[in-house]
């Protein structure tokens, strides 16, 4: 799919449900992967000719795994011309050192959620964007199931 076909759907779902209002500062979370580099490349193109004001802010959540490496998601960002902060936290020490969770997923998931609107609020956002789609609502929801035994 390339950028104009993804510009087109971001626009029409921002335009038919009022997502951005004038001086918006919008965190986008960025996990590196597809789905949140291609919400943060889309959000960059649509404030280069949308009749609204607003700002793109990129944010990654380390989570303190040895090794992790954003330097690419860094360039990118800066050939978007959007600001991007890393926040380090201790997450994974807390999960699996701490209190050595059997199933991690739903604390991890609500730990990373926290992080990224403390550091959205700390870095002036008012909104923050997620590159989910239905396929992860599905997958957490069975992931839920299997290894949490809740909903």
């Amino acid at each position: 799919m390339n950028i104009k076909r993804i510009l087109s759907y971001t626009r029409r779902a921002v335009d038919n449900y009022n997502m951005i209002s004038e001086g918006d500062r919008i965190a986008v979370g960025v996990s590196g992967g597809k789905d949140s580099l291609a919400l943060l490349a889309a959000l960059a193109h649509l404030k280069l000719f949308y009749p609204v004001p607003f700002e793109v802010v990129g944010v990654t959540v380390d989570m303190g795994f040895d090794g992790a490496d954003y330097s690419e998601i860094s360039e990118f960002c800066a050939e978007l011309n959007v600001p991007y902060h890393i926040i380090k936290t201790q997450i994974s020490q807390v999960i699996f050192d701490v209190r050595k969770e059997d199933s991690p997923c739903s604390l991890c998931s609500r730990m990373r959620r926290g992080a990224l609107n403390d550091a959205a609020e700390e870095l002036g956002c008012n909104k923050v964007a997620l590159g989910h789609h239905k396929d992860d609502v599905i997958e957490t929801f069975f992931m839920n199931i299997f290894f949490a035994g809740n909903i």
